[in-house]
C-alpha cells in the first residue's frame, strides 16, 4: 500500500493540504459521483462490499510516525466517505483519533447525518457536508439534506468548526434558499458547478448570484475555480 495520506493534486487541491481515502468504495450512489472513474471502476463496483482499505490504520500510524506529520489539517475524504451508508464506520473514528493524537486536525466532508465523532474533535477541527440540492433518488443511500443540517447544526453545538460544499450543485435554488434558511450554521461554503453531467443552470448567473448572497449574508466563502471561470467567461 502507498502511504494513505497524501497531498491532493488538480482540483482536490481546494479542498485540503493533505487527504486519506479510508474504503475501497461510497455506498451512497450519488448518479453524479466522479470517483468510480477516477480509480477506474463501474459504478456498480464502486458501491459494492464497501469496506476499510486493508490495513488502512496501521498503514496511517507507521506513516504518521515515520513522516512526523503533525500540525496539518487533514481531508476525510476525498475518494470515499468517511461516513458511508451501511459500513461499519469504526475505521473513521481509529483515524481520527490517530491524526488527533499526533497533533493533527481534521476536515470531515460526508453525506451522512453520522455524529458518534464528535467527542474527538475541538475547535480546531471541521465538520462538513455536501448539499447538492439533488433527490433522494439521485443519492439513494445518503442522509437526507435535512438530516445533514442537523449534523452541522449538533456540530456547531459542539464547538466544532461547520462548513458546507454545495459541490456538485444540482438544484440551483436549494443553493439559495439553503444559504438564507441557514447561513448561521455556516463558518464556512466553498460552492462548485456539476461537471460531466448535463445541467440548464446559468452557471455565470448563478455564481455571480450565490456570490452576492454570501457577501450580503457576511458568509466566508470560496467559489471553486471551474465556477469562478464560468462567472468570468
Amino acid at each position: 500500500m502507498k502511504p494513505p495520506i497524501y497531498e491532493p493534486a488538480g482540483k482536490a487541491k481546494e479542498y485540503g493540504d493533505l487527504a486519506i481515502n479510508i474504503y475501497t468504495g461510497c455506498s451512497h450512489g450519488c448518479y453524479y459521483c466522479f470517483a468510480p472513474n477516477v480509480l477506474h471502476k463501474t459504478k456498480e463496483a464502486f458501491s459494492a462490499n464497501v469496506m476499510p482499505r486493508t490495513g488502512i490504520v496501521e498503514e496511517a500510524r507507521k506513516q504518521l510516525e515515520k513522516q512526523k506529520i503533525t500540525g496539518k489539517l487533514i481531508h476525510l475524504c476525498f475518494m470515499c466517505d468517511p461516513y458511508p451508508a451501511d459500513v461499519d464506520t469504526s475505521a473513521t473514528r481509529d483515524i481520527i483519533k490517530l491524526l488527533k493524537d499526533s497533533g493533527n486536525h481534521v476536515q470531515i466532508l460526508t453525506k451522512s447525518d453520522c455524529v458518534r465523532d464528535f467527542d474527538l474533535l475541538d475547535d480546531e477541527d471541521w465538520f462538513g457536508v455536501s448539499l447538492t440540492g439533488a433527490t433522494q433518488e439521485q443519492e439513494p443511500n445518503a442522509a437526507s439534506h435535512r438530516d445533514r443540517l442537523i449534523a452541522l447544526a449538533i456540530a456547531k453545538d459542539n464547538g466544532i468548526k461547520t462548513w458546507v460544499s454545495f459541490e456538485p450543485v444540482v438544484n440551483a435554488e436549494y443553493v439559495y434558499a439553503c444559504l438564507h434558511e441557514n447561513h448561521r450554521l455556516f463558518d464556512l461554503v466553498k460552492i462548485g458547478k456539476l461537471n460531466y453531467h448535463p445541467s440548464d443552470i446559468d452557471w455565470q448567473d448563478f455564481g455571480c448570484r450565490v456570490e452576492s448572497d454570501c457577501k450580503a449574508l457576511h458568509i466566508d466563502y470560496y467559489i471553486k475555480d471551474s465556477l469562478r471561470k464560468e462567472m468570468e467567461a
